[in-house]
């Protein structure tokens, strides 16, 4: 039986006991219905969080009603929020799914703190780590993008991990238990929907025993990324220097040259926050003997000198200035990346766009762009007027904070802005009736 099983592995890997006080995280879908049976018929303290993030009408109302009634029904306790989802989307520029997931677990923490629970318990399965593991493949990311989702990250517990999502529908159906299913979850608009709905059921047609071996694969990745870690923790002490906030790394002391940039990349990705495709561009620098080159992830700064890479925090007055060649695909400024894509104009379904796209003149640009923190003396067209206007008096007049202004960036064409990240486009680069081709820029918060 799957509670015989949940019992088990809760306490084989020590995710809580019964003196802990448990915040269940359930949206109304089959997954956390299940854990939230589980965890009461096992005897655990539980309260229950559930998020109306206002985005499916009607839908998101019944989900939120019948997750109340059903904790009634429990006698456990059921705290509710709605959120403004599509308003914070656009002051923040962030997708769909980042600005939803930021915004529930900032408030899972809240409930810690003002009801003392001590643990959040999420219900991720086997089929979800599968598909985390796929998404990240697809991206480009390291081993450890490939390990999977983990069953614990500080208070975040993962107790349904060693279930698939056919054992856990089955288990609902037998047990009567009510459950909602989210019609999102039937669009292949979203990369994981295409992955859960496309990819995997076609490579479990190949393989029956396909999420079983899945699973061990992750295992073994998760083990193997371990025993990295621990390689890397000691050529980290023998190779890197620390002098106030500068860290510096000699890589004379890596000494397997065929694996350098191995190295580089999971010390700088996993202690500073560095990407992988500016990991690359570094050790191209260093390949070359190009000294003074920066390189920049969301806190820090990197410098490519001779032997050595230098790592200090960004300093309020380091304008971030990030080059952009034609075709590049992705670049990053501050907490922000910017995906790049050329489109012919009429394949666009619409000009209207929220302010986190950007539709450019593709034949206006000059190469390369230029990504930077804005200056003072900064002045562009915005879209729509006829006059220059300074970037800071924009930022005034729409009574953007201190803090927003700092996190501010331009995009260069020439000489001349052409976007007003995640703002206003620039009147001379828009789109005519004489374009034919269409830079697409889309930002994300990172």
């Amino acid at each position: 039986m799957l509670i015989e099983r949940f019992q088990e592995y809760v306490n084989r890997q020590n995710l809580f006991t019964r003196q802990d006080k448990i915040l269940l995280t359930v949206s109304g879908g089959v997954d956390s219905m299940v854990l939230m049976s589980l965890c009461v018929n096992s005897g655990y303290k539980v309260g229950i969080a559930h998020c109306n993030f206002c985005l499916r009408g009607h839908e998101s109302d019944e989900d939120e009603i019948m997750v109340q009634e059903t904790a009634r029904r429990y006698g456990i306790e059921c705290h509710n929020k709605r959120f403004d989802t599509q308003g914070e989307m656009e002051r923040t520029g962030e997708s769909m799914e980042m600005a939803a997931r930021r915004l529930r677990y900032e408030w899972f923490y809240e409930l810690c703190d003002k009801y003392d629970y001590t643990v959040i318990a999420i219900a991720h399965h086997i089929d979800d780590s599968i598909e985390t593991f796929f998404i990240n493949m697809l991206r480009g990311t390291g081993l450890r993008g490939l390990t999977g989702i983990s069953n614990r990250m500080g208070r975040v517990v993962r107790p349904l991990m060693f279930a698939t999502r056919k054992e856990i529908m089955d288990y609902a159906l037998h047990k009567h238990i009510t459950f909602r299913e989210d019609s999102s979850n039937r669009s292949t608009k979203y990369l994981r929907n295409k992955i859960r709905l496309g990819l995997i059921p076609r490579l479990k047609e190949i393989n029956p025993r396909f999420a079983f071996i899945m699973n061990q694969n992750v295992a073994r990745l998760t083990a193997a990324q371990q025993f990295i870690d621990c390689a890397i923790d000691n050529i980290f002490q023998q190779a890197a220097h620390s002098e106030g906030d500068i860290c510096t790394i000699d890589i004379q002391q890596i000494q397997h040259a065929q694996t350098r940039n191995f190295v580089i990349y999971e010390i700088l990705s996993s202690r500073f926050g560095f990407k992988g495709d500016v990991v690359d561009a570094l050790c191209k620098a260093l390949d070359s003997d190009s000294s003074g080159k920066k390189f920049y992830s969301r806190s820090h700064v990197a410098y490519a000198d001779r032997n050595k890479i230098a790592i200090a925090p960004i300093e309020e007055q380091d304008p971030c200035v990030v080059m952009v060649q034609q075709g590049q695909q992705r670049a990053y400024c501050g907490n922000s990346v910017l995906y790049f894509e050329i489109c012919d104009v009429d394949s666009l379904p619409t000009y209207n766009v929220a302010d986190n796209i950007a539709l450019l003149d593709a034949e206006k640009l000059s190469y390369p762009l230029q990504l930077r923190r804005w200056s003072d003396g900064d002045s562009f067209t915005p879209f729509g007027m006829n006059g220059s206007k300074k970037v800071s008096d924009y930022l005034i007049d729409r009574k953007i904070s201190m803090a927003e202004k700092g996190r501010q960036f331009v995009l260069i064409s020439g000489d001349e802005i052409a976007w007003l990240v995640g703002r206003r486009i620039a009147h001379p680069f828009r789109i005519t009736d004489k374009t034919e081709w269409v830079l697409r820029i889309t930002r994300e918060t990172l």
